[in-house]
């Protein structure tokens, strides 16, 4: 399916990983322009000679950014060009128990999790709106709605990111430009498998073995019963950036497995 992406500009956060890296690898197959972004400039340089190497007709750039530093991200909103597709991706995690998460905790994960797509998305939702295209992508997660008990402070920022969504949308009525989030479930990116290897390791087991014990236990309603992987995230993230997806606005898009038993 040609997702009609040829001569868009799309900036993805957090993508020199995961979710964001698959992401941008589907975005540049479509003919889009891809900036990528890590928290280091030798993550992106290698994301950028990858990309580049396997897209050669597609522009591939990218910039570096630490989202847990303020003047990190004014001067990457200053280098920015006018994109057209934001995808608010980048995000922490961290498994905690309720009572040993700090104050300086509770604010990281906010500011880093919420507030880089609050910033983001406030820079260029005017643009998008002035030229009467664009779309914005807040991934956020089904622990925004299945909060869970190991790290209720990661839930508490994935409920929020919808809430922004689907306030940002309302701005948009009547316009050509789109406000949607999505929810991955468990997915088998960099630090999830390393969160799962490192519990496998501590049990003594295998990452299979670990994987089937998680979801036995942790997460029973998954349907699939496996971890995702992040391309089967990526085709949904392609699809509702792309002109296709004209009609779907406000929305909070599963991509969880199943997890969730909720139709809405």
């Amino acid at each position: 399916m040609d997702l009609k992406l040829k001569h868009k500009t799309a900036f993805i956060s957090g993508s020199t990983a995961g979710i964001g890296l698959a992401t941008a690898k589907i975005l540049a197959s479509e003919g889009a322009d891809v900036i990528v972004n890590g928290r280091t400039k030798k993550a992106v340089d290698e994301v950028i000679a990858d990309l580049s190497a396997e897209f050669p007709d597609t522009g591939i750039s990218g910039f570096a950014c630490d989202f847990s530093k303020p003047d990190e991200i004014t001067n990457l909103l200053k280098e920015l060009p006018e994109i057209d597709i934001l995808i608010n991706n980048v995000g922490i995690f961290e498994p905690k128990a309720f009572e040993d998460i700090a104050d300086e905790d509770w604010h990281r994960f906010f500011d880093i999790n919420v507030m880089s797509g609050v910033r983001l998305s406030r820079h260029f939702l005017p643009k998008m709106l002035k030229k009467n295209w664009g779309r914005i992508i807040f991934i956020s997660s089904e622990s925004a709605i299945f909060i869970p008990d190991e790290m209720i402070h990661y839930g508490m920022t994935k409920t929020a990111q919808l809430a922004i969504s689907r306030g940002l949308a309302e701005l948009t009525k009547g316009t050509d430009v789109t406000v949607n989030s999505v929810l991955p479930g468990p997915t088998r990116s960099r630090g999830v498998g390393d969160f799962v290897k490192d519990i496998a390791n501590q049990e003594n087991i295998s990452f299979e073995q670990m994987e089937e014990q998680f979801f036995q236990h942790m997460r029973p309603t998954s349907l699939i019963q496996r971890f995702a992987e992040p391309e089967e995230v990526a085709t949904t993230i392609a699809y509702l950036v792309s002109p296709l997806a004209s009609a779907t606005n406000g929305a909070a898009i599963h991509a969880e497995g199943g997890l969730l038993r909720t139709i809405f």
